[in-house]
């Protein structure tokens, strides 16, 4: 009796090992479980790892930049089609600290400004900041565009364009395209018009400064709020556009996400270079220095024309003025300069960007904008932010500094921001993906442990009818 209830009971625990694990895979108890956990740990509060690296991201950030070195000005000049050779890249460190923060509305929000310095690092770079570029004379083409509708001042600032031999193209150094140097052309219009900055770079005035202050959504009552923006400049949204939706403020800065990400989810950013919200969706699954992620990139209709993306209306500024697909009009939101920003060598963008450019050279690998991303944690594994400042240019009658210039989208440079995960956070997520693997895992343990027990209860089932049966069968030949 005691060895039958033995065995029975190995029967009765094995069932309800097979029923207790086959219902907590069903029910998922264990990943919603590891999954509020983490939702109360990724909060941006003091003391943690989270908000450690919102505040000072630990993984270094790199951007370089390439410039389109003009080879044909002069046959430009008489209506050709530029030339342009890519040269870099020019990197520089960039440090990102989040700065001046303060908790408001009882830890659900916290404001800050996120102060960028970049160190230039001569040994990522094709040479020294004194290298010299043949570019767009980009505070020139504004000044013409500014005034080519006022005949008396128009004819005035073209007289000492000539006097000065001020043209359509530059040449500076490196140095002096990005951060800034003072132009004789500006410096002359400021003394009519004192409020001008006679200094003009791409950058002027963003190395060791910041693009004003941001509130931020901690995640403390939605983990989906994590380190989205709620104001920027104290504004919930922008005004720029010429529609309600374009000027939304949506997501995040890009340097953050929230936690618990799937594949069927859209994430929304907000970027001050683009003036404007975007978007990334999911394109398929990476894997960096060991650690498993989602990859999101742009889809091609962020920056579609309006024909192919109607909710793209909005951007086209003056309203009804669209440029085309795969570029964007920023002039509204960069003192008037007639700058247009599109991916890198008109990457997604129509064709006729490209061939109107020799030396457009579009590619995926190198010129999309993509994120990886760890799904649990909502860490970034590895980024790359890549845009290209372009200058609109055509043929401006009262300027004979245009001469017989096409109506282009000139390439003046592009920017690559990148960053791959440090080695230490790449420890702590292999340490949180092996605490990960056990808690999921745990019902198909128990399914395993149950199917075990099983076959231990079928084989001592069948060790106890064997003896009976042989038992049986020699008795009558005791008996005889």
């Amino acid at each position: 009796m005691l060895k039958s209830c033995c065995i029975y009971s190995v029967g009765v625990i094995s069932l309800l090992l097979l029923i207790t694990g086959i219902s907590l895979v069903l029910s998922n108890v264990f990943p919603h479980f590891l999954q509020s956990l983490v939702k109360k740990e990724v909060v941006l509060k003091n003391g943690t790892e989270a908000f450690e690296a919102w505040e000072n991201p630990p993984a270094p950030i790199y951007m370089q930049f390439y410039f389109f070195n003009l080879t044909n000005p002069l046959e430009v000049l008489d209506g050709d089609r530029p030339a342009v050779v890519e040269i870099g890249p020019y990197t520089y460190r960039e440090y990102r600290p989040m700065e001046q923060e303060s908790f408001q509305d009882n830890g659900t929000k916290v404001s800050a400004v996120n102060t960028k310095t970049y160190i230039f690092q001569r040994n990522m770079s094709r040479g020294p900041e004194s290298d010299l570029i043949r570019t767009v004379n980009i505070p020139a083409v504004t000044v013409m565009e500014r005034f080519k509708d006022e005949p008396l001042v128009d004819n005035l600032i073209s007289s000492y364009m000539k006097a000065t031999d001020e043209g359509l193209f530059t040449t500076r150094t490196v140095g002096e395209l990005l951060w800034g140097y003072e132009d004789a052309l500006l410096k002359a219009l400021k003394t009519i018009k004192p409020e001008l900055d006679d200094v003009f770079g791409l950058f002027y005035k963003s190395n060791a400064s910041n693009d004003g202050e941001y509130v931020f959504f901690t995640g403390q009552q939605n983990y989906k709020d994590f380190a989205r923006v709620d104001t920027w400049n104290g504004e919930s949204s922008l005004n720029w556009w010429t529609s309600d939706e374009c000027n939304m403020i949506n997501g995040t800065n890009g340097a953050s996400f929230h936690p618990i990400i799937t594949k069927t989810e859209t994430l929304y950013m907000f970027s001050s270079d683009l003036c404007r919200s975007l978007y990334a969706l999911y394109e398929g699954d990476v894997t960096v220095k060991g650690i498993p992620g989602y990859r999101f990139v742009p889809p091609s209709e962020v920056f579609a024309n309006l024909t192919v993306n109607p909710a793209n209306a909005g951007f086209c500024v003056p309203a009804g003025n669209c440029l085309g697909s795969g570029v964007l009009n920023v002039s509204v939101c960069k003192q008037g300069a007639p700058i247009i920003m599109s991916s890198p060598h008109f990457y997604q963008a129509d064709e006729k960007f490209v061939e109107d450019i020799f030396g457009m050279k579009p590619n995926k690998e190198q010129h999309e904008t993509a994120i990886d991303i760890h799904p649990l944690t909502g860490i970034i594994l590895q980024a790359a932010k890549r845009l290209q400042i372009n200058v609109y240019m055509e043929q401006i009658p009262n300027f004979s500094q245009t001469g017989n210039v096409r109506t282009m989208i000139f390439p003046v440079v592009y920017l690559n921001e990148s960053v791959v995960i440090d080695n230490e956070s790449v420890v702590k997520l292999q340490v949180i993906a092996a605490e990960q693997n056990v808690v999921v895992n745990i019902p198909f343990m128990l399914i395993g442990l149950g199917i075990i027990l099983g076959g231990v209860f079928m084989f001592m089932m069948c060790r106890q009818k064997v003896p009976e049966s042989t038992t049986a069968e020699r008795q009558p030949l005791l008996s005889s």
